[in-house]
């Protein structure tokens, strides 16, 4: 444990949606849900509008209309959240050479390694209010919850207690009284299946497991699993914060509230996260040949698949029919509380034509799904940016029945008009920009 609160944790709020808000005036304030839009959708990120509805991530988009049908929903624009990302993420190595990103919206940063006069926890707390600070001006307003302790698992707990655009501190020495009111599950890796075979052993809260045995935690729950849930419930996390190095791999894992029991929703996370591991594939110029899927069991036992292709690819609707593939081979009546997808494999080229267009056209996201119409070669999706030879720059509000609703506004005008087009109109097309945006 460290003698000062320099280990920082710093939380986009509702990141995706938040972009959207601000890039689109007329949906500020009001509820946003990003995600997949059609049968399988899934909720990426909900806005703090749509979860006052109920509406969370991981959600399937079939129930999030149901709650919060005014919702604006939307597909993703990775492009949009790479750029703030970036941005974000350059800030806090200006403050620190030491910054771990945990994703796009999230990262820890070792603020002993920065160039700081002190570490007390004036000093700390100033230094978190400047990135605050320039985290909003660099990204044209986004705001970012912070948590500041002792400890990567202390920062992360304190950078949830005071959401949205917040900031905690935690003083050493403090962190004890801090847990032991929580939830167990405020521990990384309790879930819900663990939750509750520590509920039928009587242990609801920190406190609780602090109060037992390393040998009794062990035996409820395992050697390594148990063993670090007697640590952290004591707030001992000597973890380091490791800056990026050279990746093997790319990967997407998520754990889950709520056991996961539903095959078509499983599937559609997948999907989702083979369209985020092939992002971030494209942004480094790489591609894999092995798609290996992660699935962690309502009893915590964790099982992997994998399949090697003949050459590499970044191609999302690759990456997804194969994770979804290797999905069929397991046995997830059970639940599942955590799924991930990786590609391994790494090259610089990819076989450019080892799968066809038609695939991109046939995934689950595109055009026989509610919502997106497909036009030609072009995909109008809800949330894609437009622009139309009279006027100007906008975003697809929806589409259907061969027309296409475009709200023509961006981040830097006030609420723009809507107009509706044929989805073939020759001066309607998807927004085209500058290599390297």
């Amino acid at each position: 444990m460290r003698a000062s609160a320099s280990v920082l944790h710093l939380d986009l709020d509702a990141f995706f949606a938040s972009v959207e808000q601000r890039d689109k005036p007329s949906l500020r304030g009001r509820p946003v849900v990003v995600g997949g839009v059609g049968g399988r959708g899934v909720v990426a990120t909900a806005s703090y509008e749509a979860r006052a509805y109920g509406v969370h991530s991981a959600m399937s988009t079939r129930e999030a209309r149901s709650r919060c049908p005014h919702a604006a929903f939307l597909t993703g624009r990775f492009h949009a959240y790479r750029e703030s990302s970036d941005q974000v993420m350059a800030l806090l190595r200006t403050t620190s050479p030491l910054v771990e990103p945990l994703s796009l919206d999230e990262a820890f940063v070792d603020l002993l390694a920065a160039d700081l006069p002190d570490h007390e926890v004036t000093t700390v707390t100033a230094c978190a209010e400047r990135l605050r600070a320039a985290v909003a001006e660099a990204t044209g307003g986004l705001t970012a919850s912070v948590g500041l302790g002792s400890s990567k698992f202390i920062a992360k707990v304190a950078s949830e207690l005071d959401k949205p655009d917040g900031l905690t501190v935690v003083l050493p020495g403090t962190e004890r009284e801090l847990l032991r009111p929580m939830s167990a599950t405020v521990i990384p890796g309790v879930g819900p299946a663990t939750a509750e075979r520590l509920r039928r052993a009587g242990i609801t809260t920190v406190a609780d497991i602090e109060a037992v045995s390393e040998d009794e935690m062990v035996r409820l729950l395992g050697k390594a699993h148990g063993h670090g849930l007697h640590r952290l419930a004591r707030a001992d996390d000597d973890r380091p914060v490791v800056a990026e190095r050279e990746a093997k791999s790319v990967s997407v894992e998520d754990t889950y509230h709520t056991d996961l029991v539903d095959r078509r929703l499983m599937e559609g996370l997948l999907t989702r996260q083979a369209a985020q591991v092939a992002e971030r594939l494209r942004k480094h110029g790489l591609s894999g040949r092995t798609v290996s899927i992660k699935v962690r069991l309502h009893d915590f036992t964790t099982l992997s698949r994998s399949t090697t292709l003949p050459a590499p690819t970044d191609s999302a609707a690759a990456v997804g029919r194969l994770a979804r593939g290797l999905l069929t081979d397991l046995d997830t009546s059970g639940g599942v509380r955590l799924l991930g997808v990786g590609v391994s494999g790494l090259a610089d080229w990819i076989q450019e034509d080892l799968f066809g267009e038609a695939d991109e056209e046939a995934d689950e996201e595109h055009p026989s799904l509610p919502g997106i119409l497909a036009s030609g070669r072009t995909t109008w999706a809800p949330g894609m940016d437009v622009v139309h030879e009279d006027h100007g720059q906008g975003w697809v509000w929806g589409s259907g029945r061969g027309v296409v609703t475009v709200r023509f506004e961006t981040r830097d005008t006030p609420p723009g008009p809507v107009r509706s087009f044929p989805a073939d109109d020759p001066a309607l097309s998807p927004l085209v920009r500058p290599a390297g945006e």
